[in-house]
């Protein structure tokens, strides 16, 4: 068995495969018992087998010998090769509760998801659903779905450091979010739906801070993480109804699981090879002969000029959003968007070349539900079009990749009367700390 261990541990591709295979051989075996077997023998078990969420996320049947052998390398990358196939050791998901605690504050979007993919961890002693941050002196999600309060959705984990790390807990978190999404998780938009890690300990924050640079750094993604690393200081337990849901109500979780694009995000891009390679602690992207070879950036922005074959290809990556809106020159809905109550410090880019276009310090409350700025960051980088597609004429302002929005006359006078009333799914936002590590240091004399 030890030997099975170090070849799954050493072989991630095989363990795909292998799960694969014991997924239809269990479902064959399913329905041959199913068609052999007496109904009471079948009630003489006693037994239903479930599987969790994480299960399902990590597409392994736990009570499946083999299953569990590759559940258990995918989730304790701390063993040597040693460890693994020294029998005197156990893994860390049988050992006995040590009394130890640690408590570590997660914002991940809709906390129903959160919470439900770190319950079903091993070395998890329990995972609260919540409202972390905010000056407020208390929260309800009456009044946090407002998206007007300083609080998000967030889980407090409550783990035992002896049997999952810190480095493992947050492998969970970063495995079932969008970590690059600013303006909050999938389907739900807003400041309380935003992402960040609420550190309690100093040790948590540079663990934090570590597991966020090695993301970054992995290539996994096209933008950067977005995840704010701040110190906790509040959390309120949401009502009741709220614990537990994905057990509560499990088929409404199943279904908004799924409607809301997590599912989806989920397969495609932490299922894959690079991904789960990452969450094993692995070095991702790099063959054996160019380990010594130093890994670019993920996103350094870099003036350049963008071939038109260049743009389409990034059109493509875009959210199904974004692309309405940028390629197919389409409009957000107003006060459902990511940025049009962003007061946050830094710069608006171009989601596919980067080119800064808007500064938060020309950002103004127009009251329309869009963000609205009363003049460009770069004119060099906006283009000008006449539109005619609403029984009028209106001037669309683009960049070199698409549609951004419309620039009207009625915006404060004393700034030139101009109002550029952008859709924020046709631009990123650069925060000012992010600015010089992202490659736009130049501008930070805007603050």
């Amino acid at each position: 068995m030890n030997t099975i261990r170090t070849f799954f541990k050493k072989n991630r591709l095989a363990t795909i495969i292998v799960v694969v295979l014991a997924l239809l051989g269990t479902i064959a075996l399913g329905l041959y018992t199913s068609n052999n077997t007496s109904e009471s023998s079948l009630s003489n078990t006693g037994e239903i087998t479930q599987s969790s969420p994480l299960a399902d996320f990590l597409g392994v049947v736990t009570n499946n010998p083999i299953g569990a052998i590759i559940s258990d390398q995918l989730f304790d990358k701390n063993k040597s090769d040693s460890e693994v196939s020294d029998s005197s050791k156990e893994d860390s998901a049988s050992l006995p509760d040590s009394g130890q605690r640690e408590t570590i504050t997660l914002a991940g979007g809709c906390f129903w998801c959160t919470e439900a993919f770190f319950q079903e961890a091993p070395g998890v002693v329990d995972a609260l659903s919540g409202y972390a941050g905010g000056g407020e002196s208390t929260a309800t999600y009456k009044q946090v779905s407002t998206g007007k309060t300083e609080h998000r959705e967030a889980v407090q984990v409550t783990y035992d450091p002896a049997r999952i790390s810190t480095e493992a807990v947050l492998d969970i978190y970063w495995g079932h979010i969008d970590p690059t999404d600013t303006g909050g998780q999938f389907a739900d938009r807003g400041f309380q739906y935003t992402t960040a890690i609420y550190y309690h300990t100093e040790d948590q924050r540079t663990i934090a801070q570590a597991s966020k640079k090695s993301l970054n750094e992995s290539g996994l993604f096209d933008k950067p993480v977005a995840p704010l690393i701040i110190p906790y200081t509040t959390f309120f337990p949401a009502e009741e109804y709220h614990q537990d849901y994905y057990k509560k109500s499990s088929e409404h979780y199943e279904r908004y699981k799924k409607a809301s694009g997590r599912s989806g995000f989920i397969e495609e891009n932490w299922a894959k090879e690079a991904a789960l390679q990452f969450l094993a602690g692995e070095d991702v992207g790099m063959s054996e002969e160019s380990t010594s070879a130093p890994k670019p950036a993920a996103t350094l922005y870099q003036e350049r000029t963008w071939s038109s074959e260049e743009i389409a290809a990034g059109l493509k990556k875009l959210s199904p959003e974004a692309y309405k809106v940028v390629a197919q020159e389409g409009t957000e809905a107003p006060y459902q968007n990511a940025y049009w109550d962003n007061h946050e410090e830094g710069i608006y880019v171009d989601l596919v070349t980067g080119r800064p276009l808007f500064s938060s310090t020309h950002k103004f409350d127009s009251g329309t539900g869009w963000p609205s700025f009363y003049k460009p960051l770069d004119d060099a980088n906006i283009i000008y079009k006449t539109d005619t597609s609403f029984f009028g004429e209106r001037t669309e302002v683009r960049s070199e990749s698409g549609h951004l929005g419309h620039v009207f006359d009625d915006g404060p006078e004393d700034k030139g009367g101009k109002r550029y009333c952008m859709n924020s799914a046709a631009l990123r936002f650069i925060s000012k700390t992010d600015m010089e590590k992202m490659g736009y240091e130049a501008y930070l004399y805007l603050f």
